[in-house]
């Protein structure tokens, strides 16, 4: 148990060095001396550090404006998103603040902003993807993504795209729209990097065998507004009887739901399939927000409750 701990912990650090530096080398390296600029925080940073330049006549470091960013948003992540989620995020954040600020900004591959758009998104896809893959992020707005899944149910892909879609008009209006169509390459090569890497399909079929199935469905079901097919399984080898969970979800909650499987039961094996389509039953984002204020109102309603029992007792 110490040794895996120990591995585990030795893995996330190894990423945490390698996702910040795939990030600072694809910013520092490929995008910024090519004025393309990325999505999310990282884009708005770049925004930023222009706009003091061109108004105040300082270099603010972009990675700085990108940790400052995350700081806040740390905050709200700790109280919705998770706590291990956002810690970790944080620190890879950090990592990766500090690696674009110590690290030289200088061309060295190519010069072909077509060129410097492609690999920049695509090295900076590979550091999400693989950060996702351990159960954290890279910060900004994967943390927002989180609480906001978590809290209501919805996703905010339109709030990203909207967030994208500004720094492209931007850099289109004020360095070129050349600029903003390398921007688009990048973007769109994040995207599809991050897709190939943690998952390429929207909704995700999960096989949990496990022998604590009814501690695992408490807490799939307490966080997740999904329904649950429980299957009586047999080992072929060992001949140990075990349940076999079956569940549909989109990708947004792949980590949330491995994380709570594995800390119930940590030898539950899980197998993720893709999944072309479901014809009934997948409860939208609306219905998921529906549900989970009519949960927490009942809450509210039985504390209520036995809050006035208790009064009641007492007197």
């Amino acid at each position: 148990m110490i040794q895996t701990r120990t591995r585990e912990i030795g893995l996330k650090i190894l990423v945490f060095i390698i996702s910040g530096a795939l990030i600072a080398i694809a910013m520092n390296n490929f995008l910024i001396p090519n004025s393309i600029f990325s999505a999310g925080f990282n884009g708005v940073s770049q925004l930023l550090n222009l706009f003091f330049k061109a108004v105040f006549h300082i270099n603010v470091e972009v990675g700085a404006i990108s940790l400052a960013f995350n700081i806040p948003i740390a905050v709200i992540g700790w109280k919705y998103a998770g706590k291990q989620f956002t810690a970790l995020s944080f620190l890879n954040s950090f990592v990766s603040a500090f690696l674009q600020i110590v690290m030289p900004k200088t061309t060295l591959v190519s010069h072909d902003p077509i060129l410097a758009g492609l690999f920049g998104g695509i090295l900076i896809g590979v550091a999400i993807g693989i950060t996702f893959k351990l159960g954290f992020s890279t910060g900004g707005m994967d943390i927002i993504s989180m609480a906001v899944q978590k809290r209501t149910g919805r996703s905010i892909g339109n709030i990203n795209l909207m967030i994208n879609g500004v720094i492209i008009l931007i850099a289109g209006a004020f360095i070129g729209w050349q600029n903003a169509m390398y921007t688009i390459i990048g973007i769109y090569a994040t995207s599809v990097a991050v897709d190939k890497i943690y998952t390429s399909h929207q909704k995700l079929t999960a096989f949990i065998v496990t022998r604590k199935a009814d501690d695992v469905i408490r807490v799939l079901q307490a966080d997740l507004i999904r329904g649950i097919t429980v299957i009586d399984s047999v080992g072929a080898y060992t001949r140990e009887e075990s349940t076999t969970l079956m569940m549909v979800l989109s990708r947004y909650e792949l980590i949330n739901m491995q994380r709570l499987a594995k800390e119930v039961d940590p030898d539950a094996f899980i197998n993720i399939l893709n999944t072309v389509g479901v014809s009934n039953n997948f409860w939208n984002e609306e219905l998921q927000a529906q549900i989970r204020r009519e949960r927490l109102a009942a809450q509210v309603q039985i504390a209520d409750a036995l809050n006035n029992e208790t009064e009641h007792d007492k007197l």
